[in-house]
């Protein structure tokens, strides 16, 4: 048996996601994107924005441009995504139209924002499917869900539980917003945004919520354009502090920083392949190891150490590859 059906034979299935979240707003960011994702291979995903990247009056044109490059040859990975308007807006429906109809079958899922709770979720899934089986697309698209207003926050539990989720992405500014100056412009930038108590509920709420239901939190852009250190602290805080698995990106630079801070050290990686060997070899029962002992419920934190290790692109040791079914034997 392969070693997840051991591990996680009586959990439900977990979404595994590319641990950056890119966004591109217009079609020469978008293609610079493609091309950088092209070279790096599929550890991050692009998603391609059509509610803050349309002028008004240009959201049918914004559309097709983009549903075109989902469709095309430079999209090498299917891993490239579409923010749509929010499910209230009057172009919402007609982003499904466009999108579905021309890219449907390369969509790697569609993001939709400002949900203000679980039966708007609901109806927005109601509609991307209906537009599709109007179209004859024969395939459920994947939902992303921003979770950005008061509403989305007080049902996230509910939101997360819906079966077409895929991923919550917390909406920090707009989030911020809602309140209405109760809180104040530093919640939006380091470090209040880790230690603001309201924002610190919701980064920890939508976090619970997505490992309750085994969907991926991702966590909200950092501003520190300029200060990749900076940066950096961000990506390990949503991850290390906050549990987040995935993390936005708003500039080609931020990409790498963010791919490197979620990628495990080489001493963990190596560690959990030491350890799931001999794990494998024993059956899956008990064994010691440097002294301790580890069983199923370790193993399965190791497990997570070699996927995370695989999204980022860490070359793992050829034996545990083979031992681990990551390749053929």
């Amino acid at each position: 048996m392969h070693p997840s059906q051991v591990l996680f034979k009586s959990q439900m299935l977990r979404v595994n996601l590319p641990v950056c979240d890119h966004y591109a707003g217009n079609r020469r960011f978008a293609e610079k994107a493609l091309a950088l994702q092209a070279k790096l291979g599929p550890v991050f995903d692009i998603t391609l924005d059509l509610e803050d990247g349309a002028a008004i009056g240009n959201e049918a044109e914004l559309a097709e441009q983009f549903s075109a490059l989902i469709a095309s040859e430079l999209n090498r990975y299917s891993r490239v995504g579409l923010r749509v308007h929010e499910p209230h807006h009057p172009h919402f429906i007609e982003d499904l139209h466009i999108a579905l109809r021309l890219a449907g079958p390369r969509l790697a899922y569609l993001m939709v924002p400002k949900v203000n709770s679980a039966n708007d979720v609901a109806n927005a899934v109601e509609a991307v499917d209906r537009v599709a089986a109007a179209l004859g697309l024969n395939k459920l698209i994947p939902i992303h869900i921003l979770i950005e207003t008061l509403g989305a926050l007080r049902e996230v539990f509910r939101i997360a539980a819906h079966p077409r989720v895929e991923s919550l992405s917390f909406g920090l500014m707009d989030f911020v917003s809602a309140h209405n100056g109760a809180i104040g412009l530093e919640a939006m930038r380091s470090p209040g945004q880790f230690q603001h108590p309201l924002i610190v509920r919701a980064k920890t709420e939508i976090a619970s919520a997505c490992h309750s239901y085994g969907k991926i939190p991702s966590h909200n852009v950092s501003t520190a354009l300029q200060d990749p250190a900076q940066l950096a602290q961000d990506a390990r805080q949503a991850r290390e502090v906050f549990g987040y698995t995935r993390m936005w990106s708003i500039h080609p630079e931020q990409i790498t920083p963010i791919v490197q801070a979620f990628t495990p050290l080489a001493s963990e990686v190596d560690q959990a392949c030491e350890i799931l060997i001999a794990a494998q070899a024993a059956q899956w029962g008990p064994i010691q190891y440097h002294n301790s002992l580890h069983d199923r419920a370790s193993y399965r934190y190791f497990w997570s150490i070699l996927q995370r290790a695989q999204q980022t692109g860490t070359d793992l040791p050829e034996a545990a590859r083979v031992l681990l079914n990551f390749v053929e034997k």
